[in-house]
Order: structure tokens, then sequence, then C-alpha cells
């Protein structure tokens, strides 16, 4: 609980940048991904059935959170490395202790050797804007926490969040725009930092963590204002679907965009826009919180520019 309190802390600072940001000056890549056939092709119902639903046209995926469960979804395929984006819209009006999580997870459960990279949305009471955690765990192990405010109000309408996902780097995107760079290195023999080996489902889900995660737990969720509802649509992902007994994934090649050499590292633009993500947004980093890591991680030596 101290360590949610203490990476907390800075975020209502944010607040003033926040309502100050009406544009972002980033171009956006011309890599795109087109969104993959329908819920129903790409997705199961992991629970509360009922509180799934879409739009007339089968378009638009909502999950739905009461004070009874919330519900969630995941592909039907399992990928190791390449790109996978989707549009939400998240929670509006009063979203204190409400959680919207997109992530991927080598398991179904939350397992004691599992591989991670998570989106997580953490709502807040009206007004406060939306602080987005991103994490990465490898064999169970993350505590690798970064926090970033937006330059945008994610529920008035569908914005993009997307994962570069290679032997090279983990990237996370809003927008197009890289907000976190997590680089693998062949300097350590035994990797213990970055996700490479195993496959993973990507999932989505909305659930009450009110235990932390909005304030550091202060403040809870207000049923009365239920149900909390985020929205999805335009799935899409290219990536290399995992086969058993011997996928093509075993082995990593350059025939994807998503696997050769200008995916390894960011582009130009892509570093300017990083700079100004780096400079702006960022609310918490656990690189840089030595009170938390007296000695850092080792990953946190490793460049995000190289």
């Amino acid at each position: 609980m101290e360590t949610q309190r203490r990476i907390i802390t800075s975020c209502s600072s944010m607040a003033a940048l926040f309502l100050s940001m009406t544009a972002l000056m980033a171009s956006c890549s011309s890599t795109a991904a087109t969104p993959t056939q329908s819920f129903e092709d790409n997705f199961n119902i992991m629970w509360s059935e009922n509180h799934f639903t879409t739009s007339e046209d089968g378009e638009i995926w909502n999950l739905s959170l009461d004070n009874d469960t919330g519900c969630g979804f995941q592909t039907k395929h399992m990928y190791r490395f390449g790109w996978f984006s989707m549009k939400l819209k998240l929670v509006g009006g009063d979203s204190a202790g409400v959680v919207t999580a997109y992530y991927m997870c080598s398991e179904n459960g939350a397992g004691p050797e599992r591989d991670e990279i998570d989106f997580e949305f953490l709502g807040n009471r009206t007004g406060q804007p939306y602080i987005i955690q991103t994490n990465v765990y490898k064999n169970g192990t993350g505590n690798r926490e970064m926090r970033h405010s937006l330059w945008f109000d994610p529920t008035k309408d569908y914005h993009t969040y997307s994962i570069l996902w290679n032997n090279h780097q983990l990237v996370f995107f809003v927008d197009r725009v890289p907000i976190r760079v997590y680089k693998n290195s062949d300097k350590v023999p035994n990797n213990d930092f970055f996700p490479n080996q195993k496959p993973m489902y990507l999932f989505s889900s909305i659930w009450n963590a009110d235990d932390w995660a909005t304030r550091g737990g202060l403040e809870k969720t207000d049923w009365k204002k239920a149900p909390f509802v985020s929205s999805y649509k335009d799935f899409a992902v290219e990536g290399c679907r995992w086969k058993d007994p011997f996928p093509a994934c075993v082995s990593t090649t350059t025939d994807n965009w998503w696997d050769q050499y200008d995916a390894w590292h960011l582009s130009k633009t892509q570093k300017m826009d990083y700079a100004w993500v780096q400079r702006n947004l960022v609310v918490y980093d656990y690189c840089k919180d030595s009170e938390r890591f007296p000695t850092l991680p080792w990953e946190c030596s490793i460049s995000p520019w190289a």
C-alpha cells in the first residue's frame, strides 16, 4: 500500500498540464494494422457474459462493472511477437476505484510464472485526469510500473492503444505515440526482465480495484454510479500466431515488418514524440524510485534511445 501511495503522490500535479494539452505535435507512424474480423472471430468471454454487450452492428463491444462483478475477454489464439492494437473509450464521469485493463499474458490466470505486458487505466474522480499504468512481468515478477497522464480525455472518444513486441524491445503506444520503451539486452546471460520466450493471449477486463487504484486506495468506488462501462472496437493484430508443437515463432525471422531492423528501435520522429512524452506526461517511473529500489533493477541501465 505504501508503494502505491508513493507512486500516486505526483498525480494531482499533472492536472494543470492535462488541461493545457489540446493537441499533440507528434506525427503518426505510416505502418498500420487493419481491424481483424469480428469479436466472435477473435475473442472468448472470460466471465460474466451478461455484463458484455455489443452495438447493433457488432462493431463496438462493451464491458460493464457493477457491485456484483466485472467482465473480461481474451483472444482465442496466442502470439509470440507482433503488433497488437485496439481502440478503447474509457469509463466516463466518476470512475474512482475502477480499472480497465488491456494486456497480454502467457496464462489464463495470474500464475506464479507468467509473463505479462500491461496497460491499466486507473479511474478517477470527475474532472481529474485518467492515469495509465504500464507494467512488464517476466516469470511472475513485475514491479516495473510506469504511470503517465494523457493529452486528451479518454472518455469522450475512442483512442488507439497498441503494443509493439519483438525480441529487441517492447513499445507502448497511445494514438501511435510511443509513451514507454522497454528494451532487451544480449549483455545479460540469464535474462530475468524481458519477456521473450512465452507466447501470450491478449486480454481486456474491467474490475474494482479501489484498494489501490485511485490515490493509493483513498478514493473508493461509488457504486451509486454503476454500471461502469468501457467500450472497444477495431482490434487489429499483425503477429506470429502460436501453433503447437513447432510454431514458426520459435525462432525469430525478419520476414515481418514488426521483426525487422526498423522495428528494433524508435524512428527519428518517434524519438521526438517520446522525448515530448518524457518531458510532459510521466507521473511515475520505477527506474527513478531509489527509495523503493536502493539498487535499481538492471534493465534501468538500458537506454531506450538506442
